[in-house]
């Protein structure tokens, strides 16, 4: 299962990619495998010396206890100290920021993808979409013939 932040290309633009795991509990891990995940809004916030996924929403997964459920917790990444330094010295420098990706099992393992983004301002946005349609026209021609 891949769960994709498809708003995270369209507001930000992405430059270095990481592979992170994420600490979760047992229902949390069942609720991905379905798909009942939503990265969209979700960011890397970095505390002292650990790394931590804030904003994203797991839904309940449908058999578990719903005692206390809280789907925007923020949940823990699993990254190397060497990792997490070199994340913190490039958000604070070039006002970057932290998005997650994508969410998908490797294995048995559930990973998440992080990238170094810098936000995009309306007009890029704009530019980024008329780039796209002129790709799309060309390379539809190109197939007619």
């Amino acid at each position: 299962m891949k769960i994709v932040n498809r708003r995270a290309s369209y507001d930000y633009q992405l430059f270095e990619r990481f592979e992170a795991g994420v600490h979760l509990n047992g229902a949390e891990v069942k609720a991905i495998r379905q798909g009942n995940a939503d990265l969209a809004g979700g960011f890397v916030r970095i505390r002292g010396s650990e790394a931590f996924l804030t904003n994203i929403k797991i839904y309940p997964y449908q058999y578990a206890r719903p005692d206390d459920y809280d789907e925007r917790r923020s949940r823990k990444l699993l990254l190397h100290k060497k990792e997490i330094v070199a994340l913190k010295s490039k958000t604070e420098g070039a006002n970057l920021t932290i998005v997650p990706v994508s969410l998908y099992t490797k294995g048995h393992l559930i990973k998440l993808e992080l990238a170094l983004g810098k936000g995009k301002t309306k007009h890029d946005k704009k530019r980024t979409i008329k780039e796209r349609d002129l790709d799309r026209d060309l390379e539809y021609e190109m197939d007619k013939y």
